[in-house]
């Protein structure tokens, strides 16, 4: 039986790593074997590309930073993501095809139709069974920045704060154009109110 595939997904600081981590506890303690990966990344080969991408001393065009964010997944499904699926093993994974599509579509790149198009060739368009998008209020992902960050933020968690906003009402528009597979998840709270808000919407894919 093919695993179940869930994805993380929203703006910096909303706390995806830390829920990923607890879901994929949580399914271990009920007997799966999940695999946590996260984007970019998850492979030796997409490691080396994430290194660049989230380099502050690298510039890259927004063409340029899409193909590499495709040149990343199409190695993470094909090295990892599909061999962990196809042997009946959950996958939850720190961003994934739609964080490309808020972060780099509408910025002068590729359309979201090209983002899209690009995933179908290089990853066979997979798509995630549940996409879980996190949204804390501001202050708290302020809080949370600082806490995690301090003045070293990456190449892309460093943009300014109105690339941010525009991220997250792309978030939003992704998440209201397609409702069967996302869950807007409320991130404001402790991490364990959250991880419950969390596992109510995983229950359904047991």
């Amino acid at each position: 039986m093919r695993g179940r595939f869930i994805t993380f997904e929203g703006g910096e600081g909303v706390g995806k790593s830390t829920q990923a981590r607890m879901l994929a506890a949580a399914l271990e303690a009920r007997g799966h074997r999940p695999l946590l990966t996260r984007e970019p990344g998850g492979t030796p080969g997409a490691e080396a590309i994430r290194t660049l991408l989230l380099d502050p001393a690298q510039s890259f065009g927004p063409a340029s930073e899409t193909l590499l964010f495709a040149a990343a997944r199409a190695d993470h499904v094909a090295e990892a993501i599909e061999p962990a699926l196809a042997a009946g093993r959950w996958v939850v994974c720190d961003r994934f095809l739609d964080s490309t599509r808020a972060y780099q579509g509408g910025e002068g790149g590729l359309t979201d139709a090209d983002i899209c198009t690009l995933h179908a060739v290089g990853s066979r368009g997979l798509l995630p069974d549940l996409t879980l998008l996190l949204s804390a209020a501001p202050e708290q992902v302020a809080d949370r920045l600082a806490a995690r960050d301090g003045d070293n933020s990456d190449r892309i968690g460093g943009r300014p704060a109105d690339y941010h906003r525009a991220v997250a009402a792309r978030f939003a528009a992704l998440a209201a154009m397609e409702p069967e597979r996302f869950r807007v998840i409320e991130a404001t709270g402790s991490p364990e109110e959250v991880h419950a808000r969390i596992m109510a919407e995983v229950e359904a894919l047991a």
